[in-house]
């Protein structure tokens, strides 16, 4: 091995070509994925079948609910109890638990851990492009790539079962996702490296592929008005006012509110504490930017079905008094993988977050960043709204259902693709639709496990076992 010189003038050692282990060419890593179908044959992922000591759902979300704020936890299952999707939405623990006990071919891949199908949306890039991609990435850890890819496709069940389409509908949306999957898998396996990382899912152009008019018309519509969105003319009247001598976050109980006067003080003291050290995790020149604003209120805020009940804020700041910026503030827990997949290399959890947003997605948020707070609390922050615009699942038809199915495969297989091995899961999936039609059948499986799960956590609110609070009740 060769030396060089250090600044200091120690030698310091420098690798050689003949010191550095070869890569396998694509051809070994196709072949060598394909050799998993032994191990693991693709008919295998349509198994789902309960585990003999399968834990009960209500203690798993109860064991989900500890750490949460005692007070917004009966809002918590409200929530979930609004549907067997709903309860799907809040429930990625019990999933992780019957996920670790099916088939998996062995590969790794940052994986999401709560890939379902509302976790996915639009929203700008830096340079204010609108991208699609995953936008919620709370439990991302190192898991098997097929994790993903089932709770993706169970979820397309849920959501057609909860829009009243048919079964036959529900299959095709779940055969397009993992049919769109494979093949951008393999597009992926062609790809260098770096093309790999630099590509992205360009709204405009995804546009241009979509069949049914009435999407585009749409989509287009929800562009251009995320597109003219102004923190100032749009969020600040809705969530600040400016009533005292200087600009507050508007509360909005149960949803956005302030502690009681003292603990508001209290808190303001450590949020700006916390706030400092959230700094020092910016680039350079992110870190710049930010000093140009200046905190002047934070606001406790309840987010989304399975983050109810965690510690989640907005923080407003002011570079003068026409130019806002708000942040959000999210707790980061243990991801619900971890008992499953091992543990995070990372101490703090909102740096997990964020190292697994800076793998998969195709552009982060320049203020994303993490912090530790009060009794070892760890949370990451980004911004609040940035040009973001989320499915309306509620309203799909059959037909949109299936074209968004494909879109969400797509954004998944990047997503994988970034962070693992493209051609060797692509050697593993083949050129045939074994392994969707596979993913099919354990979709149905498991929707319908979903929905006698969510019939036990029913009978338990009923027999007053749960607290439940029905929000606008």
């Amino acid at each position: 091995m060769q030396k060089n010189q250090s600044l200091s003038g120690n030698p310091v050692p420098v690798e050689t070509s003949s010191t550095v282990s070869p890569r396998s060419s694509r051809d070994e890593l196709r072949a060598l994925g394909k050799s998993l179908r032994e191990k693991c044959p693709r008919s295998d992922h349509s198994i789902w079948e309960p585990a003999e000591h399968r834990r009960d759902p209500v203690a798993l979300i109860e064991e989900s609910n500890q750490g949460r704020m005692p007070q917004l936890i009966p809002i918590r299952h409200g929530r979930m109890l609004q549907s067997p999707f709903a309860f799907y939405r809040g429930s990625a623990l019990n999933m992780a638990a019957d996920l670790a006990g099916t088939p998996t071919s062995g590969i790794r891949v940052q994986a999401c851990g709560d890939c379902h199908l509302m976790n996915f949306g639009a929203f700008a890039t830096p340079e204010r492009r609108v991208i699609f991609d995953i936008n919620d990435l709370d439990e991302t850890l190192s898991a098997p790539w097929e994790w993903d890819l089932k709770r993706l496709a169970a979820s397309f069940v849920l959501a057609c079962r909860d829009n009243g389409l048919s079964e036959d509908d529900a299959r095709d949306a779940v055969l397009s996702c993992a049919r769109s999957y494979r093949e951008h898998m393999a597009e992926y396996s062609r790809m260098s490296v770096l093309e790999v990382w630099y590509a992205s899912i360009d709204v405009d152009t995804l546009m241009e592929t979509i069949k049914d008019e009435e999407t585009v018309k749409r989509m287009q519509k929800r562009l251009a008005k995320a597109r003219e969105h102004s923190v100032l003319e749009h969020d600040f009247p809705q969530l600040a006012t400016t009533a005292g001598l200087a600009p507050t976050i508007r509360d909005n109980p149960p949803l956005i509110f302030h502690p009681q006067e003292q603990e508001r003080e209290e808190l303001m003291s450590r949020v700006h504490i916390h706030f400092a050290q959230y700094r020092e995790t910016l680039q350079a020149d992110r870190r710049l930017l930010l000093d140009r604003f200046q905190l002047v209120d934070a606001a406790l805020k309840v987010v989304g079905v399975g983050s109810v009940g965690t510690y989640c804020a907005i923080l407003l700041l002011m570079a003068s008094e026409d130019d806002p910026l708000f942040l959000q503030v999210k707790q980061a827990r243990p991801s619900v993988l971890e008992a499953y997949a091992g543990a995070s290399p990372h101490v703090n959890q909102g740096e997990r977050i964020v190292h697994g947003c800076r793998m998969m997605q195709s552009a982060n948020d320049i203020f994303l960043g993490w912090v530790e707070g009060e009794a070892g609390r760890h949370f990451y922050i980004r911004q609040l709204r940035d040009m973001k615009i989320k499915p309306m699942v509620e309203v799909f038809t059959a037909a949109v259902m299936r074209e968004y199915a494909e879109l969400c495969g797509w954004a998944v297989a990047h997503a994988h693709g970034r962070s693992g091995e493209p051609t060797k899961i692509s050697g593993y999936l083949g050129k045939n639709d074994s392994f969707d039609k596979a993913i099919a059948d354990f979709s149905k499986a498991y929707a319908d496990q979903t929905e006698r799960d969510y019939e036990v956590l029913r009978n338990a609110a009923r027999a007053g076992k749960l607290e439940v609070e029905i929000e606008g009740q």
